[in-house]
C-alpha cells in the first residue's frame, strides 16, 4: 500500500523521464508527492455562460472556438500585445494577453478553448466586449475528457511545460490506483473528533470534487476535506514544534548568576541611557530564564528603534559575568559591522573584548579572530554565517544571539548552538527580529520559543512625518533635503537596483553620480551598496556616522541596523517597488534623535485610490501609521504568509495548502492537539506509534525525525 505511494511518478501513463524531471524540480518525485500538490482554483464546467450572457465587469467561465490569433507590435513598446478572437453560437469574444509574444503560433482556428476571466468593454471600441489575460486551456480533440468538462475542474499551476490539463490527467490516473484501505497519518481519536474524512476521501474530494459542492466554498479551500488536510499540515508541523520545545527543555542548560550585585553593576555600566520599562519587564523575563539549568529558547520581538539590542547586549553582559562567551549572528556583513561597532562602543566601558568574524576578512585576520575565539579571550563574538563555517570552535559559548532570525533557517540556528553544546550543556538562545510578526506566522514560524514583545519606545524620540509624492515633486522634495543638510543635520537617497536595469528602475550608482554633479554639486554625498567590499562598506558608513558624508546615496542594505541620530531625511524613489516591511525598516534609519525627521516616498507617477492596487495600499499605510504590528498585518494579507519570510523558509515548514493567515482557527486548534500530545506525559506510547507509522518523507517534511 505504502509502496505504491511510494512509486516514482516517472512510471505514470503520460509521465515519463522528461516530465518527470520537471517535476523533480518541484520536489514531487513519488506517486504520494503528486498527490499533494493540490489544485489552487477550481471552475464550474458544469454549465458554462455563454457570449451573450455576458455583462460587462463580472467574471465569467466560457467554452468557445478559436477564429484567429496573431500577435500587435508596437514601435515605441518592446512587448507584444497578443489578440485572439473566440466565438460560440452567440456571439463573439476579444481578448488581449499582454507581453504576449510566447503566444505566438499557440493557438489554431477551429480548436476548442476553455477561458474563464473578467469581461468588459474594449474602451476604444465600445461596440467590443473582451477579456484582459483570461486564463484559457485547450480541449483535446475528439470527445472531451471527463476531467475537463460536465463537472467542477481543478485548476493547477503549471509546472514548466506541463500545463494543468496534463496534471490533471496524470492525478486523475493515480487517484484511480488509491487503494481502499490507504493509511491515514492522522490518529484515529482526532479523525473521530473532528468528523475529518480520511485522507484518502479528502485527496480524492479535493483533486475532483463532487458536483454537489460549491465552487465559492471550494476556492476559499473550505470544504471538509480541504479543512481535513489544512489541520494535517498544521498538526504536524506543530507536532514537531512542540517536540523540539520538550527536547530542549529536557536538555541541561547553564544556570547563571543574574542577581548577584556584581552583575547589577556590570550591567549598570554598559547602558548608554535608561531603559524603559518594556525594556526593564523583557530583561527580567530574559534573566529568569538564564538563572534556570535549562537552555532559553527566547524570541524577542520589538518595534524599529524599541531598543532590542541593548537588552541582547545585557544578556550578553550577564553570560560574560558567569565566565561565558556570548555570539551574535547576524545575516549580513554590513549589519553585523555595525552590531560589532556598538557593542565595541558600549562594552567598552566594561572592559569585555568584542570580535568580529565575517567572510569578508582577510585569511590572516580570519586565523587570528578564530584563534582569540577559541581560546575564549573574545568574549563576545559578532559575525555572520562565518561563525557556523567548519573550524571556528568556542571555548565556552553561554548564549547565541540570532538577529533578524527570519533571514535563517533553522538548521543555520541550530549549528550555532551546537558550537555551544559541549560537556553536555547547551546554550541558552535569544532570537531577534525587528519585522514585527502577525501572531498566526509567531506561532507557525517560532512555536517552539516563548515570546517577549519590546512595546515602547525610548523617550525622546520624534515621530517621523512621512508623506509620498510623485517625480514631479522631485525639485521640492531636493529643496527641503538641502535646508536640512544647511541646519547641519543629514540624509538619505534609497534606490532599488545598484546598476540600471530593463526595468527602467534608477540605479544607485547612476543616480548618484548624476546627484553629485548635476542636483548637489556643493555637498558631500557618498554611495553605500552590497557589491562594495566589506571594508569599504564599513568605511563609508564611518564617515556617514561622523558625518563627513552629508548625503548618503544607497540601496537597502542601510535597511536593518543603521543608527545616525543626525539623519533626519530619507527620501525613497520608486517607493512603489518596495514591500512594507522593507518601507518600514528603512523609515526606521531616521527618527532617532531629537530633530524632527521625515521620510518622503516618491513614486514615478500618481497612484488613483485603489483598495485593489497593492502599491497605492502600501504608500498609504505607511503615511497613515508607524505601528509596526499593525503594519506587518497589512503586509501579510497583502503578500501571503510565503512572500512573508521568503518562499524557500515557508516551503521548508511543509505547508504546501495551509495559510496561516486564512486558516487561523485551524492552526490554533491544531496547536492545541499537537502540544497536548507531547505534554501528556501518558500519551508517549500514542506519540511513538504515530511517528512510527510515518512514512520517512513525512518525517523529513515535517522535521520529526531530527526531534523524535
Amino acid at each position: 500500500m505504502k509502496q505504491a505511494l511510494q512509486s516514482e511518478v516517472m512510471y505514470l501513463k503520460g509521465v515519463g523521464p522528461q516530465r518527470a524531471a520537471l517535476l523533480a524540480e518541484r520536489g514531487i518525485l513519488t506517486v504520494e508527492d503528486l498527490l499533494d500538490y493540490l489544485p489552487f482554483r477550481y471552475e464550474d464546467r458544469i454549465r458554462f455562460a455563454s457570449i451573450r450572457e455576458i455583462v460587462p465587469g463580472n467574471t465569467y467561465t466560457l467554452r468557445a472556438e478559436v477564429v484567429s490569433g496573431g500577435v500587435v507590435r508596437f514601435a515605441r513598446s518592446p512587448n507584444p500585445i497578443y489578440h485572439l478572437m473566440v466565438r460560440d453560437p452567440t456571439g463573439v469574444l476579444h481578448c488581449k494577453f499582454f507581453h504576449g509574444g510566447y503566444l505566438e503560433g499557440r493557438f489554431k482556428a477551429g480548436q476548442r478553448i476553455v477561458l474563464h476571466g473578467k469581461a468588459d468593454i474594449d474602451p476604444y471600441r465600445p461596440a467590443r466586449l473582451e477579456m484582459i489575460n483570461p486564463q484559457y486551456e485547450l480541449l483535446g480533440d475528439g470527445a472531451a475528457d471527463s476531467t475537463e468538462v460536465g463537472r467542477i475542474v481543478p485548476i493547477y499551476e503549471a509546472i514548466g511545460s506541463i500545463g494543468s490539463r496534463t496534471l490533471r490527467r496524470v492525478i486523475y490516473q493515480a487517484l484511480g490506483n488509491l487503494p481502499p484501505g490507504l493509511h491515514d497519518p492522522l490518529p484515529a481519536a482526532l479523525l473521530e473528533r473532528y468528523r475529518f474524512p480520511t485522507r484518502r476521501d479528502a485527496l480524492i474530494y479535493v483533486h475532483f470534487p463532487p458536483t454537489t459542492e460549491g465552487v465559492e466554498t471550494l476556492n476559499a479551500f473550505r470544504s471538509p476535506a480541504h479543512q481535513r488536510l489544512i489541520f494535517e499540515e498544521f498538526f504536524f508541523y506543530q507536532l514537531s514544534l512542540a517536540m523540539r520545545r520538550q527536547q530542549t527543555q529536557q536538555a541541561t542548560g547553564i544556570a547563571f548568576r543574574v542577581r548577584e550585585e556584581k552583575i547589577r553593576e556590570a550591567l549598570k555600566r554598559i547602558l548608554p541611557f535608561k531603559p524603559t520599562e518594556a525594556q526593564k519587564r523583557v530583561l527580567a523575563e530574559i534573566g529568569a530564564d538564564l538563572e534556570r539549568p535549562v537552555p532559553m529558547n527566547r524570541l524577542l520581538q520589538g518595534d524599529v528603534g524599541s531598543g532590542k539590542t541593548i537588552v541582547a547586549f545585557e544578556a550578553a553582559t550577564i553570560a560574560m559575568e558567569n565566565a561565558c562567551q556570548a555570539a551574535l549572528m547576524a545575516p549580513t556583513e554590513i549589519l553585523a559591522v555595525q552590531h560589532y561597532l556598538a557593542a565595541r562602543r558600549v562594552f567598552a566601558r566594561a572592559g569585555y573584548h568584542v570580535e568580529l568574524l565575517i567572510s569578508g576578512l582577510k585569511p590572516g585576520e580570519k586565523r587570528a579572530a578564530r584563534a582569540r575565539v577559541h581560546s575564549g579571550v573574545a568574549q563576545f563574538v559578532v559575525g555572520t554565517h562565518a561563525l557556523i563555517e567548519e573550524g571556528v570552535e568556542f571555548a565556552r559559548l553561554g548564549l547565541v544571539i540570532v538577529d533578524e532570525q527570519h533571514r535563517f533557517g533553522v538548521l543555520q540556528r541550530k549549528q550555532l548552538i551546537e558550537k555551544g553544546s559541549k560537556g553536555g550543556t547547551a546554550p541558552h538562545v535569544l532570537v531577534m527580529t525587528a519585522t514585527p510578526i502577525p501572531r498566526t506566522l509567531s506561532l507557525t514560524l517560532y512555536g517552539d520559543l516563548d515570546c517577549s514583545v519590546i512595546d515602547e519606545l525610548p523617550p525622546g524620540r520624534t515621530p517621523v512625518a512621512t508623506r509620498w509624492t510623485t517625480e514631479a515633486h522631485l525639485p521640492g522634495v531636493r529643496e527641503m533635503l538641502r535646508r536640512e543638510v544647511a541646519l547641519g543635520r543629514q540624509a538619505y537617497i534609497v534606490y532599488p537596483v545598484i546598476e540600471e536595469s530593463k526595468q527602467e528602475l534608477k540605479a544607485a550608482i547612476v543616480e548618484y553620480e548624476r546627484l553629485s554633479k548635476e542636483v548637489f554639486p556643493a555637498l558631500k554625498l557618498g554611495l553605500l551598496h552590497g557589491r562594495l567590499r566589506s571594508e569599504e562598506k564599513e568605511e563609508v558608513m564611518e564617515r556617514f556616522r561622523r558625518g563627513e558624508i552629508q548625503v548618503l546615496v544607497s540601496t537597502t542594505v542601510i535597511e536593518v541596523g543603521v543608527d545616525v541620530p543626525n539623519a533626519t531625511v530619507m527620501v525613497v524613489e520608486h517607493a512603489e517597488r518596495f514591500g512594507l516591511a522593507q518601507l518600514h525598516q528603512l523609515r526606521g534609519r531616521i527618527g532617532r534623535g531629537a530633530e524632527k525627521s521625515h521620510c518622503i516616498l516618491v513614486a514615478p507617477k500618481t497612484l488613483s485610490p485603489d483598495a485593489n492596487d497593492p502599491a497605492w495600499i502600501r504608500l498609504e499605510t505607511m503615511v497613515s501609521t508607524s505601528d509596526g504590528f499593525a503594519i506587518a498585518e497589512i503586509d501579510l494579507k497583502l503578500r501571503g504568509p510565503g512572500e512573508f519570510f521568503g518562499t524557500r523558509q515557508h516551503g521548508e515548514l511543509g505547508l504546501h495548502l495551509a495559510n496561516p493567515l486564512r486558516d487561523r482557527e485551524l492552526l490554533e486548534l491544531a496547536r492545541r492537539e499537537a502540544f497536548a500530545l507531547v505534554e501528556n506525559p501518558d500519551a508517549g506510547a500514542e506519540r511513538r506509534r504515530l511517528l512510527d507509522s510515518l512514512d520517512p518523507s513525512w518525517q523529513r517534511r515535517y522535521q520529526l525525525a531530527t526531534v523524535g
